[in-house]
């Protein structure tokens, strides 16, 4: 390959391993490159591609989706979730680390972040499900597992981004990834309880209750109220056509604040937190967008997307070959980058070899976010074993063991969703 083409990629993966902000650290290769390489004005380059990259009306969800997420975290609604949840799992094969998955799933329903998702059912079940006797190992591996669902189900903060870089519909993209979605979530729980017939999942006599099952079940769906009229507000005003994302985010942020007045937990210090939080969140996405949009400009401008694109297409795979050499690629790249990275630096490149397969924009959206969540329980920098450490003090050895299982179902997944990508384009062509 020319000079032009190699030097940025060394570029980059020069400027993260310093530790360089990933945003100014893709900036300065895209301005490097073009001053390099190209007779451009590079100012003008960069002041249009940022103010492009930022100028979009579907990024005015993406502060409002993350100040909903702080906001719930300092609330009690996971504590309800987890009381709710647990009469109807306590009997199924696998017992009570069903909890982490549907909390995780439920959880994911209203909040969009997976690191959220991890730390706000994880400082509830683990806690419990440890003083219940359950395998610290599974329920750790279970939680990290299903704590990447915050990234797939919609509201998912991520697959605003994508939607912005790839000039996607966000409302498609949102329905695309509900049903892949249900089905990891089951994926997850199908392995529980296979796993429980070989290894119980904790002795029977520490479930044993009295009582009537059912009516412990009924008592507790009144806690799951406040749920039901988020995900009812954020979702059915959307694909009901009453309400653009922005708008039901914002709509959805006054009601967690309403929620929160009822449950004595909406305080100055609390809502402060959460506003601080956004603030950092938004301001760190919002760099990262600019930035990825001017390194796409300038990755154009020298060639290198054509240039890659023609030697994998040399290559003449067949679809699921393609969909397993991208495997391995993004499962190396999410070893050493976090998701954000992995998509601002790749989309430019690997969207237009995944296009000429014959797959879409959307199905590539949610395969991408499938990696991403892999990317968020694979050592060294994934964020969700960083979160459980946070939350049990455990080694970080220790909980990548126990994660491996559910990313070899994740890995199952992938190649499902290859098969099958009706899976994931089946509701997007019902909007």
């Amino acid at each position: 390959m020319p000079l032009a083409v190699t030097f940025p990629i060394l570029l980059l993966f020069a400027l993260l391993a310093t530790g360089a902000w990933v945003g100014l650290g893709l900036m300065g290769v895209g301005i490097g490159s073009l001053a390099l390489f190209r007779s451009l004005p590079v100012e003008k380059v960069l002041a249009q591609t940022v103010w492009n990259g930022l100028n979009s009306p579907e990024l005015v969800a993406l502060p409002l989706f993350i100040l909903m997420a702080e906001l719930l975290f300092r609330s009690k609604f996971v504590d309800g979730l987890f009381s709710s949840i647990e009469p109807w799992v306590r009997r199924l094969p696998g017992g009570l680390l069903h909890t982490n998955v549907l909390g995780c799933t439920f959880f994911a329903l209203i909040s969009g972040s997976s690191a959220a998702t991890t730390s706000a059912v994880g400082k509830i079940t683990i806690t419990e499900l440890e003083k219940r006797g359950y395998d610290r190992s599974v329920v750790m591996g279970s939680l990290a597992g299903a704590g990447t669902l915050g990234f797939l189900i919609p509201p998912s903060i991520i697959m605003i981004i994508y939607g912005v870089l790839s000039q996607t519909s966000v409302l498609k993209l949102f329905a695309a990834g509900i049903i892949p979605g249900a089905l990891l979530c089951l994926l997850f729980m199908g392995y529980l309880a296979v796993r429980s017939f070989f290894v119980p999942a904790v002795p029977l006599q520490k479930d044993a209750r009295g009582g009537s099952i059912w009516q412990e079940r009924f008592r507790g769906l009144p806690a799951l109220l406040p749920f039901l009229l988020l995900m009812t507000v954020l979702l059915g005003s959307m694909y009901g056509g009453f309400a653009s994302p922005s708008e039901a985010a914002a709509v959805a942020v006054g009601m967690t604040m309403v929620i929160m007045a009822f449950e004595r937990t909406l305080t100055w210090k609390a809502l402060k937190d959460a506003c601080l939080g956004t603030a950092r969140t938004a301001s760190m996405l919002g760099l990262i967008i600019a930035a990825a949009s001017f390194l796409s400009t300038a990755m154009g401008y020298l060639g290198l997307p054509q240039a890659i694109s023609a030697q994998i297409q040399a290559l003449e795979l067949s679809p699921l070959a393609l969909v397993a050499l991208l495997l391995v690629i993004y499962i190396a790249l999410g070893s050493f980058l976090e998701g954000m990275s992995l998509i601002v630096m790749t989309i430019p490149i690997v969207l237009p070899i995944v296009l000429h397969a014959g797959y879409d924009k959307i199905w590539f959206g949610v395969f991408l976010i499938v990696m991403v969540e892999m990317a968020q329980i694979t050592p060294p920098v994934g964020m969700n074993l960083f979160v459980i450490q946070g939350l049990t003090g455990e080694k970080l050895a220790t909980i990548v063991r126990s994660v491996i299982p559910f990313f070899l179902v994740m890995l199952f997944f992938v190649f499902l969703l290859a098969i099958f990508p009706e899976i994931v384009t089946f509701l997007p062509n019902l909007v």
